[in-house]
């Protein structure tokens, strides 16, 4: 039997979100333990499934792919200590990896969504990604017309330049991508969905859709610094 997501770890998220403090928190240790190690092991039994289609999935473990529930508020007008959701993310090289992979988003108030794609790279892997991308168009658009990726995600979304990439003319056919400093492919999924037995195949054939994408961004990533 797959594993599925407890009503009550949303519930924990609802709770959260509306009671963001830390005695509050502390208080309720154990209802987050309980969720963390629900979320946890629906991401072990992910990684199982996904080694049948993505060699990423090898040898990593739900518990090395989730992002602290602890908020980073050194630098931020928003002082709340916790974050509202849980978070994974699985490439190449684990949680903290540049490179294109997939990432699992659960929260309460049918916030919850599967993405995949390419965030926010560093100058270099950009360059590459866009010159990729404006070397093979036709292949490019193929992946995203495909109706298993069309269907789930729509189009790619992410932060934009507003000007022309330096080096690329404003009339070039890709020049809707190349402006994008992320491709991101995102599918929102509501509570039922999540709380149903069938979650787990949802984010699986979520994944499988998105792939080709993640293999394309990829492909030229592999040639920095060789």
């Amino acid at each position: 039997m797959a594993a599925t997501i407890d009503k009550a770890t949303l519930r924990f998220l609802t709770d959260l979100k509306q009671n963001n403090n830390r005695e509050w928190f502390n208080e309720n240790k154990k209802q987050y333990d309980a969720a963390r190690k629900n979320y946890i092991a629906f991401l072990d039994e992910m990684l199982k499934q996904m080694q049948d289609f993505e060699p990423v999935a090898y040898g990593q473990q739900g518990k090395d792919l989730v992002f602290r529930i602890y908020r980073d508020v050194r630098f931020s007008n928003d002082k709340r200590p916790y974050k509202d959701h849980f978070g994974a993310y699985i490439a190449e090289g684990g949680r903290k990896s540049i490179l294109p992979g997939y990432y699992l988003h659960l929260a309460s108030g049918n916030n919850s969504f599967v993405a995949g794609g390419l965030w926010m790279p560093p100058a270099d892997q950009l360059k590459a990604v866009r010159q990729e991308i404006d070397y093979s168009l036709d292949e490019f658009e193929s992946i995203l017309q495909k109706p298993e990726f069309k269907t789930r995600f729509g189009n790619i979304s992410g932060e934009q330049l507003k000007t022309t990439p330096k080096g690329y003319e404003k009339d070039n056919p890709a020049i809707a991508y190349l402006r994008h400093k992320s491709w991101n492919a995102i599918m929102p999924i509501d509570d039922k969905l999540v709380l149903s037995p069938d979650f787990m195949n949802v984010v699986l054939d979520s994944f499988k859709a998105v792939k080709p994408l993640n293999d394309f961004l990829m492909a030229p990533l592999r040639d920095i610094g060789e």
